[in-house]
């Protein structure tokens, strides 16, 4: 009869019984998708708590309560609220804080996807106030954070290894994304694309299924319809190429300096030096300064989006609101708000891109397509530059739409707009975070793709091995000519070490050829790895260790030496996914 264990061995029996580390990952996968499904529902739940006691209505409904405000009070909510983040962020809660996204990259990418629990959740807190106090955030970021927050822990509760531990946080944040979305496909897509960094069999299954999981958590609580409904419509014209390729230039230079206004409003606070307690009342205090006269701004962000998309505003009003809207999140953003910035930069591309489609409509009015296609692509460009993630925001915009006519316009702008973005700004919003605490994660997008491959598909199986009682003069024939190690084994052929051949030429001019045995010249390995074992692990451990030639043991309680691998394949396997990776980053921008 199996027993359960007591204690941290947990995992050892999980693998132990299953036999099948692919069965149990799939297994986490559907329930750290459960887990961040009810987790962006809290999230919610939350946001709307801290809302209701500022605004006294939920945090969707905010726009409307600040139209029927006096203007001191629209003013003092954010301020205080700032002031109340900002107290809690010093002195209470755990630091630093806030955290999203970025977090989330540099956790894959530097700490074997682990993150911090108490942190994690904090942050969650800070990031659902912010939103609650009206400040101009998104909250798609923080519910991704959220999600890969509680797969790391359920990875660190089960001591999972850390491509396991990797693969699973990939799986948190796409349960993430699928949930806040509503849009499975995107958060699958964003998680390979953005955090787990390749499309490696390995991660997309378990990927697909926490995704899965956590649409339909949704779904069954909050409903099915995607997060804005359209008329039908369709681009008219393959003559409009042209324009949309205009707008994405035109929305690579938006998301270009709505970032830099994000970074200018961080480096006023440091040349300043503002207490960073004290900076999200300033930020509440300019975005209630803000909202005084465009409401809009508040929150999220998903009613303005509505509007431009239902082209409810007229062409000097919406530049005014995408302006007053890019403002007001640079402010909260550069002033310590949590949140993130997806949304933002959905309402802020949807307000150009219909401003740009009134003008084109009124120039080409034949050719021209109804300003809601061209909302449609400005949204989704503006948002792939910010981003840095064209294929998974092309794949989420079509998932919000469930408009498939405005697919090939929007990857053209799209393409466009990430290309000049890339290339003028050099960083998505996420890798700038990154760049601006001072870590560097580049060189990890190559190791990442080493992790898809095994130990096992570079391993040579010509190793020699011999028992620990053969002869100096046997040992000498074993070589044959051949200057890799030989493998020593006990009598249960459980490995006891390596010896070179420099150490048998030692012996043979110094000792009786005849009286000296392997267990006499035999030196410890430092090095030792399984089939299973990723080649990162295997790279990394060989560069420490300055070893050539690694033996490969069938696992680390048997010692059975079953092959051998030599760093001159690492090196190539190595150099293959450096090149792989270039030409994957060359095909992103």
């Amino acid at each position: 009869m199996l027993q359960f264990p007591k204690s941290a061995t947990i995992s050892r029996w999980l693998w132990r019984t299953a036999r099948n580390d692919h069965l149990i990952l799939l297994i986490l996968a559907l329930i750290v998708g459960a887990a961040s499904g009810y987790g962006a529902l809290a999230f919610r739940k939350l946001s709307d708590v801290v809302s209701r006691f500022f605004w006294r209505v939920p945090d969707e409904l905010v726009t409307d309560r600040a139209m029927e405000m006096a203007s001191w009070h629209i003013l003092l909510v954010p301020t205080l609220g700032g002031l109340v983040i900002g107290l809690l962020c010093r002195y209470v809660l755990p630091g630093p804080l806030p955290q999203g996204v970025a977090d989330v990259i540099e956790a894959n990418a530097l700490r074997n996807g682990r993150m911090r629990t108490p942190q994690g959740f904090a942050a969650a807190f800070i990031n659902s106030s912010s939103i609650g106090v009206g400040a101009s955030v998104g909250r798609e970021g923080p519910i991704v954070h959220l999600g890969a927050v509680l797969a790391s822990w359920v990875a660190q509760r089960l001591h999972l290894g850390p491509a396991l531990s990797r693969t699973l946080l990939g799986c948190g944040v796409a349960a993430g994304i699928a949930s806040a979305f509503n849009a499975p496909i995107a958060g699958v897509f964003f998680a390979l694309e953005v955090v787990i960094g390749h499309y490696g069999l390995g991660a997309f299954s378990p990927v697909v299924l926490a995704s899965i999981v956590g649409t339909i958590i949704t779904r069954v609580h909050i409903g099915d319809n995607p997060a804005f409904i359209l008329p039908p419509d369709f681009v008219a014209s393959f003559w409009e190429l042209p324009a949309f390729m205009i707008l994405g230039v035109v929305c690579a230079g938006v998301a270009i300096l709505f970032m830099g206004g994000i970074a200018l409003t961080s480096r006023f606070h440091l040349s300043v030096g503002t207490p960073e307690w004290s900076q999200p009342m300033i930020g509440g205090f300019g975005v209630g300064l803000i909202a005084i006269n465009y409401p809009e701004v508040l929150g999220v962000g998903y009613a303005i989006t509505d509007n431009a998309l239902q082209v409810r505003y007229t062409v000097e009003l919406m530049l005014v609101m995408a302006c007053a809207k890019a403002l007001a999140t640079a402010i909260s953003l550069g002033s310590r708000f949590g949140g993130g910035i997806f949304s933002p930069s959905l309402a802020i591309g949807a307000l150009i891109g219909g401003a740009y489609g009134i003008i084109a409509g009124g120039v080409f009015p034949e050719l021209s397509s109804t300003p809601l296609i061209y909302a449609v692509v400005g949204m989704g460009a503006v948002a792939a530059s910010t981003l840095g993630a064209p294929i998974s925001t092309v794949i989420m915009i079509f998932e919000l739409t469930n408009n498939y006519e405005v697919t090939f316009a929007l990857m053209v702008a799209t393409a466009i707009s990430s290309i000049i973005t890339h290339q003028v700004f050099g960083h998505s919003y996420f890798t700038w975070q990154l760049a601006w605490r001072g870590v560097k994660i580049e060189g990890h997008r190559e190791m990442s793709l080493l992790r898809t491959r095994k130990v096992k598909d570079v391993m040579r199986t010509d190793h020699l091995v011999i028992q620990e009682e053969t002869c100096l003069f046997d040992m000498r024939n074993q070589f044959h000519d051949n200057h890799a190690p030989i493998f020593v084994v006990d009598e249960d052929k459980r490995l006891v070490g390596a010896i070179g051949f420099d150490d048998l030429a030692d012996a043979a001019l110094s000792q009786d050829i005849n009286r000296v045995t392997a267990s006499e010249l035999v030196r410890l390995t430092a090095v030792v790895l399984t089939p299973e074992d990723d080649l990162a692990t295997a790279f990394g451990r060989c560069q420490v260790q300055h070893e050539e030639h690694i033996p490969v043991v069938e696992s680390s309680e048997s010692l059975k030496v079953v092959g051998e691998v030599r760093m001159r394949d690492l090196i190539q396997a190595y150099n293959r996914a450096l090149l792989d990776a270039r030409a994957a980053e060359q095909g992103r921008s």
